[in-house]
């Protein structure tokens, strides 16, 4: 009697360690400062929040960095169960099942310190030269506004340097990815940048999975429900707090 007691008790904790065994989730995310980057400390900002995340569930994520082509072909074939940093379009949701937004990057517009003027709203671009990343979607309809000519570069730091230079009048990026770089590479010039006061969309970020993953949605509702604890011990903000005081910011 006995015995038997004791193999039905540990039939019971297999069973129960079993379905709270962690699923392995492979993820993709695309290189972007702070938020994804395999150089920086946990990976960035972004893949610092997702991992943090996902750790109060029973869901355990294998990130992979790559460029932003491979990344969202990837999850859209299926080849990777998602995407780790991914903003939302209405044409991903025909494939991907999208997370709540678990942070929000904010575009500026800086120009010259010593350059006089500012612009009340973007149709103030008119006529303007402005440095942007040529596979970057910022929300904003550049084709409506006259006569603004869109210098293209691969990368942020190359745009700033065109401000620096006079190739450009100013320059539009992520916030937070502004005040990385000029920090790490133009600290010694910080002085000479100046946002301007202009209010621009802003994107999220989001955990989104392929809809051909079978497990797609109750790893998402798992993560939105732990996001959401996430946020209210503190335990979010402290991870946010502590990336935006690394770098400072650009006034």
């Amino acid at each position: 009697m006995t015995t038997r007691i004791l193999l039905f008790v540990a039939g019971l904790v297999l069973a129960s360690s079993a379905a709270w065994a962690e699923t392995s989730i492979k993820l993709m995310a695309n290189t972007s400062p702070p938020y994804a980057d395999a150089k920086l400390p946990e990976q960035g900002l972004a893949l610092e929040l997702v991992r943090h995340v996902f750790s109060r569930t029973n869901h355990s994520p294998d990130i992979t960095i790559e460029n932003w082509s491979r990344a969202i072909e990837g999850a859209e074939l299926g080849v990777y169960d998602g995407l780790a940093s991914v903003w939302y379009t209405d044409e991903r949701t025909e494939n991907l099942q999208f997370s709540d937004p678990y942070i929000r990057s904010t575009l500026i517009i800086v120009k010259l310190r010593a350059r006089r003027g500012g612009l009340r709203n973007v149709q103030d671009l008119a006529g303007r030269r402005l440095g942007v990343r040529s596979d970057y979607a910022y929300g904003i309809d550049f084709e409506s506004i006259p006569n603004l000519t869109l210098v293209k570069e691969n990368h942020l730091i190359q745009n700033l340097l065109n401000l620096l230079n006079g190739s450009v009048d100013l320059v539009i990026g992520d916030q937070r990815t502004m005040a990385m770089q000029i920090n790490e590479y133009l600290g010694d010039q910080r002085s000479k940048f100046e946002v301007i006061n202009l209010e621009l969309p802003q994107r999220e970020r989001h955990v989104a999975l392929h809809r051909d993953f079978a497990a797609h949605k109750e790893v998402i509702a798992d993560f939105n429900k732990a996001l959401a604890g996430a946020r209210s011990d503190g335990s979010y903000d402290a991870i946010i707090n502590k990336w935006d005081e690394r770098y400072g910011g650009i006034k």
